[in-house]
């Protein structure tokens, strides 16, 4: 292992309930006026309000910017700077699932350093100061709570990402009571995206190191086990948790160790057709394990016990081929779309598509094997 740098959200508090508790976190920041930036199926859900209640009760003047959508539009951070300039906030708070994670994150930034969002699109041109942050997921997946990467999605339906070490929250709170009845469907979606993020952690050709190793392994152990228990009980709260903090360990090394093709050929789905992120991954994994065997197949082996090939498959040993079968039967059994026809993708669609994932080239050069246009093109004509 070569020298490495590794860094994350300095704090996490995995506790049921914890999110009731957040007052106290708030008063030892010296918070006084949080926004919190939601969406509003969260709000719907009631799951928002116990934790507004338990504010309220210290006294704190909360606001709420709960108009997040999936896949953010610019438009969506915009709006929600602009609340918190008007509320003259001190500070942010995320619940949710990813998208609002993300916005969140921006909001905190944008709101005080004063920066345009088009202005910090890409690597390192955030500038500080951001108003103290605090993360709540209430979904298993983007492990944006651990993060320093937020996308948002361009007027032109591009994905742009943001990525720069201020937006690292200073708290991140894992409280599996908020995943509690989680539609299996978002389950599965959430949950394979995860498990992608452990994956291409471990295989990334850049920054790869002994502790990304380490939480990548772990993480794909503890996604693997569970993931058919969340889907099938959204009541069990143990495999609830037990996905929340796979999540976050995932996230936790492709922070560090970033991921490869199997984002950067998702990212146009979304844009262009709108596919959840999760399921977009769900989609062309399979090609892409196949694609890199070749020069993945030894750290694919190493994978194979942490989703118990030998279990899932008829290989007796393991092997990155019986690690690649293995996730083969683990996406069989989420009940999600297998192919992009599915999801209404055609032929004629297959070259826009494949001439937007050469633009996400910050993802493509950490991947185990060189990705070039016909070749993508390839792999989406095998998700078809």
């Amino acid at each position: 292992m070569s020298n490495f740098r590794f860094e994350t959200t300095p704090r996490v508090i995995c506790a049921d309930g914890e999110s009731e508790r957040l007052g106290s976190l708030l008063r030892e920041f010296g918070i006084s006026r949080p926004l919190v930036v939601t969406d509003r199926g969260i709000v719907s859900a009631g799951l928002l309000e116990p934790l507004l209640a338990s504010l309220r009760a210290l006294g704190v003047e909360v606001t709420v910017f709960d108009e997040v959508l999936a896949d953010p539009p610019a438009s969506c951070v915009d709006a929600a700077v602009a609340m918190a300039l008007a509320s003259q906030i001190d500070g942010v708070i995320g619940v949710g699932g990813g998208s609002s994670l993300d916005v969140a994150k921006l909001v905190a930034l944008l709101s005080r350093s004063g920066q345009a969002l088009s202005a910090v699109y890409g690597v390192g041109l955030a500038v500080g100061p951001r108003w103290p942050l605090f993360q709540v997921p209430t979904t298993a997946g983007t492990g944006s709570e651990v993060t320093p990467i937020a996308i948002v999605t361009t007027a032109s339906g591009e994905k742009q990402g943001v990525v720069s070490r201020l937006l690292y929250p200073d708290v991140a709170v894992l409280d599996a009571t908020l995943t509690l009845g989680l539609p299996a469907r978002v389950t599965a979606m959430t949950g394979i995206d995860a498990m992608v993020h452990a994956i291409e952690a471990y295989t990334s050709r850049h920054a790869k190191n002994v502790l990304s190793d380490t939480l990548a392994v772990r993480a794909l152990r503890l996604l693997s086990d569970h993931i058919g228990t969340a889907i099938e009980d959204g009541s069990d709260l143990a495999a609830r948790r037990a996905m929340l903090q796979g999540s976050m360990l995932a996230g936790m090394a492709f922070a560090n160790a970033p991921v490869g093709a199997v984002h950067a050929l998702a990212y146009p789905l979304g844009g262009q057709f709108h596919v959840p992120h999760g399921l977009s991954n769900a989609l062309v994994l399979l090609p892409v394990l196949e694609f890199n065997l070749p020069e993945a197949e030894p750290l694919y082996r190493e994978l194979a016990d942490a989703v118990r090939a030998g279990e899932r498959t008829w290989h007796r040993s393991a092997s990155g081929r019986a690690f690649v079968d293995a996730m083969a039967t683990i996406v069989g059994e989420l009940g999600l779309e297998r192919t992009l026809g599915e999801v209404g993708i055609i032929e004629a669609d297959l070259p826009s598509l494949a001439t937007d994932a050469m633009k996400v080239q910050r993802l493509l050069v950490n991947n185990p094997r060189d990705v070039s246009y016909d070749q993508a093109l390839a792999l989406y004509r095998e998700a078809l």
